[in-house]
């Protein structure tokens, strides 16, 4: 007979997943910045990331939110950089 444990413990992790999910469902919120201010562009990026951690900071001791998390953060990085990027272009 094969015993199969620690399904609880999964269970609680993929319910958090849906409480986290339930968090971020509307508008993450809204940052501004500069352009052609590398450092307005880097503050933009703190708050997102500041954001994201207020939202789901407490979840971070399950692996699977905080791995979404990193991704988020990353995902957001790459947008204001690129978004900060093509600003600059229509500029010239």
């Amino acid at each position: 007979m094969l015993k199969v444990t620690g399904l609880d413990k999964l269970k609680n992790s993929f319910d958090e997943v849906g409480l986290a999910l339930d968090v971020l469902n509307g508008d993450l919120g809204e940052v501004q910045f500069t352009p052609n201010d590398p450092a307005s562009i880097e503050l933009a990026i703190k708050e997102v990331e500041r954001i994201i951690d207020e939202k789901l900071g407490n979840y971070t001791n399950n692996t699977i939110i905080f791995s979404i998390m990193q991704k988020m953060k990353n995902t957001y990085r790459e947008k204001i950089i690129e978004s900060a990027a093509m600003a600059r272009l229509e500029q010239e």
